[in-house]
């Protein structure tokens, strides 16, 4: 594909011209949309939900950290439990102990 010479500089300084009308305008126009205030396209009904289901998922977070906790109490009562165990002398019977 042959270009001819000419056309570069023509090309470039249509460009130019271009982007000195078309700049401001499109500014202009980001400034307009920008200015505009945000409509919330959610129904105040929906938000109240929102809020609630909220509530109930700090609610849930509550208790499932109060499970844990007693998952890691038991756990460690355990855990002395065996230690505690495995301290008996070596004739004593195991069994008599957990009674």
């Amino acid at each position: 594909m042959n270009i001819p010479g000419e056309l570069i500089p023509i090309v470039l300084f249509v460009m130019i011209g271009f982007t000195f009308v078309f700049h401001p305008i499109a500014r202009a126009l980001a400034r307009r949309i920008d200015k505009q205030p945000m409509r919330s396209a959610i129904p105040p009904e929906v938000l109240g939900r929102l809020e609630r289901i909220e509530q109930a998922v700090d609610a849930i977070s509550i208790e499932v950290e109060r499970i844990s906790e007693g998952q890691r109490f038991t756990t460690q009562l355990l855990s002395e439990g065996r230690h505690q165990a495995g301290a008996l002398p070596a004739g004593a019977d195991r069994s008599a102990a957990s009674r």
